[in-house]
């Protein structure tokens, strides 16, 4: 079998992605599916932490844009991430994958406290670690905690699993039939374009911090595997060409 091109990943996971087909909330058979496909890549010896969004059940800038303060609507969207992250840890669980659910908001009766040490030794004993609560603060998007997670416990590669595009492209495809997928960009050139694959202040810690992310789709079984194996699935965007 051939070695993964990746040791250690972060998988990115909105919160839509694990609405499914149902828009709100969590499905799942989403779950299921994804559980699997991450026992896929543990038992190549991958060490695997998820970050987990929260925008199917809540998004605190949908809050705030209705009046409610900007602080409380995010909290409210961290609470949110750990609702996902508790449902993704009974998913993998129940396909044998040992987890631990670390969250940068106190609640120890349902998770461990983020501690980025703790974090890397359960990484190296095998298990998937799921990161709720974003970073602990208002104003930062589960893109940013995604940068600054990846950062903190070396992950090779963000694997940004999207659940209605395959990649990057020009314009949103679903609303405009020339869009064209890029197979490749860099962190300046999402910047500069405006692209949205992930906020500005994610989008300059990836750069910064010299880790490539990989956009694909996650509805499609097995791109997981593929993106940890080195396929060229997706789009692929480095710090430089």
């Amino acid at each position: 079998m051939p070695d993964a091109a990746y040791k250690r990943v972060i998988l990115k996971l909105s919160g839509e992605a694990l609405a499914g087909e149902l828009g709100y909330g969590i499905d799942p058979k989403v779950i299921a599916s994804i559980a699997n496909q991450i026992k896929e890549i543990v038992e190549l010896g991958v060490e695997v932490a998820v970050v987990v969004g929260g925008g199917n059940i809540w998004r605190g800038l949908s809050g705030s844009s209705k009046g409610m303060d900007r602080a409380t609507a995010d909290y409210m969207g961290m609470l949110a991430t750990v609702m996902n992250a508790l449902a993704m840890q009974d998913g993998l669980e129940q396909v044998g994958v040992p987890t631990r659910v670390q969250t940068s908001i106190e609640m120890r009766q349902v998770a461990e406290p983020y501690i980025r040490r703790k974090a890397i030794r359960h990484l190296e004993k095998g298990r998937v670690v799921i990161f709720a609560a974003g970073t602990g603060n208002p104003y930062f998007s589960t893109d940013t905690t995604a940068a600054l997670r990846a950062a903190e416990i070396e992950a090779e590669v963000i694997l940004m699993a999207k659940n209605k595009v395959d990649g990057v492209y020009t314009a949103d495809p679903s609303i405009d039939e020339s869009a064209t997928k890029y197979d490749n960009l860099t962190f300046l050139e999402v910047l500069n374009k405006g692209l949205g694959v992930m906020d500005s202040t994610a989008s300059s810690l990836c750069m910064d911090n010299h880790i490539p992310l990989i956009v694909f789709a996650i509805t499609e079984e097995g791109n997981i595997r593929r993106a940890v194996m080195g396929e060229k699935i997706g789009t692929i965007v480095k710090g430089d060409a």
